[in-house]
């Protein structure tokens, strides 16, 4: 198991947290450039692997059958195995994109996949950081990715807790928005989301969310949330935890508390 995250170092992650969005692009290409298209993107999302300490794409059934995968807390890139055994790494640090597509074009074709078929072309849009323009990978701040990864690590598996409490989707990562999170369906066409979302432009740094869809009115704010918890109401509607909000102490039951409570208000708003 990871170190747990320090809430008090949850705000100086912005840059990781970027690195890492385009970095997790890497593994993200495998499911672009080899599997089924899905209508809901599935084909693109990634999974947490503690043991890994790092984020996977579903498995390329090729001759030999591979993940592509990114180790968060030293910005690792890795090709795995189906038994999600390393079967070779690059370390990222002053290599730049380019440098990382080379090494899996030569990776994939090894285990028999057709390399020309790689691509790291995506139909979305992520935050621009200068390693799209060609400057390479720094992991100089080395704390920050630990931190990052930590997030990741007790997110997963919080959300885990929720997704077997109420019987939800299996948690994954969306590379689009760089959250990890479960769907949890609460009646034909009402839904309630939950998940960690390590940072975006309306919070700079991780928080775990629960929204509703339909999504309840804005008078639902008024409704006290466990955790400390507090609403989101700007642009969009929902229930948050912002890391920097988590005592030290009581990281993993805190959040616990949050989700439990956030899930149990949000099923009650939609069945009102």
């Amino acid at each position: 198991m990871a170190s747990l995250p320090d809430p008090a170092k949850a705000k100086s992650l912005v840059d990781a947290r970027c690195q890492a969005h385009h970095a997790a692009q890497l593994a993200t290409a495998a499911g672009i450039s080899f599997l089924p298209k899905q209508a809901d993107d599935s084909h693109t999302n990634l999974e947490w692997l503690p043991d890994l300490g790092g984020l996977a794409s579903r498995v390329v059934l090729s001759k030999a059958p591979f993940r592509v995968a990114v180790r968060i807390a030293t910005l690792e890139l890795c090709l795995l195995d189906e038994q999600n055994a390393i079967a070779g790494s690059l370390p990222l640090n002053k290599r730049t994109i380019a440098d990382a597509e080379a090494w899996l074009r030569e990776r994939v074709s090894e285990r028999g996949a057709p390399s020309e078929q790689f691509t790291l072309a995506k139909h979305y849009q992520i935050p621009h950081h200068e390693v799209d323009d060609g400057r390479a990978f720094d992991v100089s701040d080395a704390g920050a990715f630990r931190e990052l990864a930590a997030w990741f690590d007790v997110g997963a598996r919080s959300l885990k807790h929720v997704r077997r409490s109420n019987d939800g989707a299996e948690v994954r990562c969306w590379p689009h928005h760089f959250d990890i999170a479960t769907l949890i369906t609460v009646a034909p066409g009402k839904t309630v989301g939950a998940g960690l979302e390590p940072g975006d432009v309306y919070y700079h740094e991780p928080y775990f969310y629960v929204n509703a869809y339909p999504s309840p009115p804005a008078s639902a704010a008024t409704v006290r949330l466990g955790g400390d918890g507090i609403w989101h109401t700007d642009e969009w509607f929902g229930a948050v935890l912002p890391a920097s909000r988590v005592r030290s102490g009581k990281v993993e039951a805190q959040i616990g508390e949050f989700l439990a409570s956030a899930v149990a208000t949000c099923r009650g708003l939609l069945s009102t």
